[in-house]
């Protein structure tokens, strides 16, 4: 006789999965997701408490008048009109910081990325030395006072020194005290001191390109080193363009201690004042906590924007 086969029972999914409320967790267990979730754990932890809640306690703090003896009181945008109505020396701040970011900014992101790709040319123990050198500014601490003695205002500075001796100046010059020259200098020594985190994503970005995507460019057409520049390396160092680019924005428009070591602080009329200055002397020197929280909140909402901008530019390159 035959056999018929015997139907298999179906199980409604919904069912299925209420009647094994382990069985997901098993599953979530055995995938690795509790082990991902444990090894992030500690990362969030520090994020939440020394990034999220400070950015959150700034903004809330900057609605109110606190001066960190009594309790915060709700004032509402006072602060913010206070910043542009009555403070003059935030909008030379404001002024200082945008062309200072204007210049540093373009000019430190392509100079990182044309030094990372020349070095890149190099052979490897070369290539390792010059990067070295190339990066050591960023690295070496309050070495940027060499250039107080290379800009002192006394006749025995090196700038000084030298052109009073080939008779271009009568008398020496106060370069970082003369609100003519003291923010020129500082972008100068800011552009020397560029070549930091972002000059090393390019270099690891340029390392890790394939050799052979340019054999094949090479065949496709590409016939000059600009061509693979344009069409080849940057197209696929996308997010290093990405990361440069963010951290290129967070020193241009948080410089400080440059400004403060050579100018002086404040500096003569203001002229090397920066935003992260201005915050700094109400915020550490006046203990206006409301108002210091005011100008962070503008200056993190500035850069937020500028950052999603340059998101939008880069696009292309960081799909």
């Amino acid at each position: 006789m035959r056999q018929e086969p015997v139907p298999t029972p179906l199980i409604h999914p919904a069912r299925s999965r209420l009647s094994s409320p382990l069985g997901g967790l098993r599953r979530m267990a055995s995938s690795g997701r509790l082990t991902e979730a444990a090894m992030i754990a500690p990362f969030l932890t520090f994020f939440l408490l020394f990034t999220i809640l400070p950015v959150a306690a700034a903004i809330v703090l900057s609605l109110t008048d606190f001066d960190m003896i009594r309790m915060p009181r709700f004032i509402g945008f006072e602060n913010y009109v206070r910043l542009f109505i009555e403070d003059d020396v935030y909008l030379i701040a404001v002024k200082n910081t945008l062309v200072f970011a204007m210049i540093t900014g373009p000019l430190s992101y392509f100079a990182c990325l044309v030094f990372a790709w020349l070095i890149n040319e190099l052979r490897p123990g070369i290539r390792s030395v010059m990067t070295l050198l190339f990066y050591a500014p960023s690295i070496a601490g309050n070495v940027f006072f060499i250039w107080i003695f290379i800009f002192s205002g006394d006749a025995n500075g090196l700038v000084n020194s030298t052109l009073l001796r080939l008779g271009i100046l009568q008398d020496a010059v106060k370069w970082l005290t003369d609100p003519r020259y003291s923010l020129a200098i500082i972008i100068l020594v800011q552009l020397w001191l560029s070549l930091g985190v972002g000059f090393l994503s390019f270099i690891a970005g340029l390392q890790s390109i394939d050799p052979s995507l340019y054999e094949a460019g090479a065949i496709d057409g590409i016939r000059n080193r600009f061509q693979e520049f344009v069409k080849l390396t940057l197209p696929s160092m996308g997010p290093m363009l990405m990361f440069g680019a963010v951290m290129q924005i967070a020193v241009s428009f948080g410089v400080s201690n440059v400004c403060s070591a050579l100018a002086g602080f404040p500096s003569t009329d203001y002229a090397a004042h920066t935003i992260v200055l201005h915050m700094q002397d109400y915020g550490t020197l006046r203990f206006e906590m409301g108002y210091a929280s005011a100008i962070a909140t503008l200056l993190f909402l500035t850069m937020l924007l500028l950052k999603r901008g340059i998101s939008k530019i880069l696009s292309r390159y960081a799909a």
